[in-house]
């Protein structure tokens, strides 16, 4: 075959292509659609990039956070062909507006739902883990994102840079983010827990830190559906009423409610009953405060240590700012929209890279998903992402099934016990101190 011949056969190749084919067994282009649709984002205008897979751009910016946009569009390939083989830094932009924030939202939001209800996660009698925290994020100094997101003040005085809001539901054994909420700085964090309750599951125990002790939200969260836990450290100074006693640091209590709270949660009653449990750890005694009334299912031991557990979330935002987002501070948006559509990208890129981890996961004996190394796991998904565009369309099933069976590769080393005490070090000084 001649190399005109090969160029010609390439070329119409090229045109026939479709990156939705290749790109669907990772999102589905039946969801992504339904939810342009339910948003209102459509265009009756053939564009080459389509709104579609600008979806994909979104992830690609949360995967690759120091290319241009631009660059990554290129790299994924995802634009519809034409006469340039490129695409210009300011088509990319013009679509991201197009596409606005609503869309990129609901893509997570029932991606989660999808991917959370198809994993088969471990239980903890009978319950499903959950941990709810907060994180902040920054923004750009520009005009418009400092009107939106108003600045934190630190003694009277304003900060740097317009900051949001976010808090985050996830499931511990796999870090799977399940539900998300943000708002700007002057929102509470219990007023952006309170918007999770409705996409809390049944038969789920959620972890909370201290600083979500609100008898009306937890009250609120118990009740919203069947068996919906929770679990939280008592409030310093807190008061109440002892019932009876379960076993040694166990007891049944009542915690009296203000009429502040009962105005602003009307289903609140004057009293509510909880789970009191007493435990020294360190030397320090600690007291842990639950909806888990019933010692007999729920043992109180067992339950105790079931708390350190909460730490994983505060791993997964980790894994999010230092090696997703490479430890860079503030967000590329300018504009408020934009923002808020990088954050919901983020989020789905979090969740589409922990999708792949649990289907690894899945081929190892005796092991969870967050036993693996995401930031290997974040690279091979982006490899394979720009590996399915140059492949044929029956070989993406055996390319995906490769991904799933090297979780052998990205297995983290048993962590050793440490020998001495964890101290931080003074810093060393540039120049020797001159002794008097």
């Amino acid at each position: 075959m001649h190399i005109g011949q090969a160029l010609d056969l390439v070329s119409h190749y090229d045109s026939l292509r479709n990156p939705l084919t290749s790109l669907g067994d990772y999102l589905d282009p039946e969801l992504v659609s339904r939810c342009l649709a339910e948003s209102g984002t459509v265009t009756l205008r053939k564009r080459r990039l389509p709104l579609e897979m600008m979806v994909w751009c979104i992830v690609g910016m949360a995967l690759e956070r120091k290319e241009p946009l631009h660059q990554i569009v290129n790299r994924l390939d995802i634009m519809l062909p034409g006469n340039r083989p490129f695409v210009a830094p300011s088509a990319v932009i013009q679509a991201r507006q197009r596409l606005g924030s609503e869309a990129v939202r609901r893509v997570f939001t029932q991606t989660a739902q999808l991917w959370h209800s198809e994993t088969p996660h471990p239980h903890w009698c009978g319950l499903t883990l959950l941990a709810v925290d907060g994180v902040v994020w920054r923004t750009p100094d520009t005009p418009e994102n400092d009107a939106a997101f108003p600045r934190q003040t630190h003694g009277g005085k304003p900060g740097l840079y317009p900051q949001v809001k976010m808090v985050c539901q996830m499931e511990l054994t796999s870090h799977l983010l399940t539900a998300a909420a943000f708002g700007t700085m002057k929102e509470s964090e219990n007023a952006l827990a309170e918007q999770l309750i409705a996409q809390t599951g049944d038969n789920t125990l959620t972890l909370l830190d201290k600083g979500y002790y609100a008898l009306g939200l937890l009250n609120a969260w118990n009740q919203a559906g069947k068996h919906r836990h929770w679990l939280i450290p008592l409030k310093k100074g807190g008061q109440y009423e002892e019932v009876r006693k379960l076993g040694k640091g166990d007891h049944l209590v009542k915690l009296k409610t203000s009429p502040q709270a009962r105005k602003k949660w009307p289903g609140l009653g004057e009293e509510i009953t909880a789970r009191l449990l007493t435990l020294t750890r360190k030397g320090k005694v600690c007291h842990l405060l639950t909806s888990m009334t019933d010692a007999l299912r729920f043992p109180g031991g067992e339950m105790a240590d079931l708390y350190s557990h909460r730490w994983e979330i505060e791993l997964g935002y980790r894994e999010i700012k230092q090696t997703m987002q490479l430890s860079r501070l503030t967000l590329r948006s300018k504009k408020p929209e934009l923002v808020e559509q990088e954050l919901w990208g983020v989020l789905l890129a979090y969740n589409l890279v922990r999708y792949q981890m649990i289907k690894m996961a899945g081929h190892l004996k005796g092991y969870w998903p967050n036993q693996l190394s995401f930031s290997e796991s974040c690279g091979m998904v982006m490899r394979m992402l720009m590996t399915l565009q140059g492949a044929s369309p029956g070989r993406i099933p055996e390319l995906m099934r490769d991904l799933e069976s090297q979780g052998q590769l990205v297995k983290l080393p048993i962590r050793r016990e440490r020998a001495f005490p964890r101290i931080v070090k003074e810093r060393p000084q540039k120049y020797s101190k001159a002794r008097r």
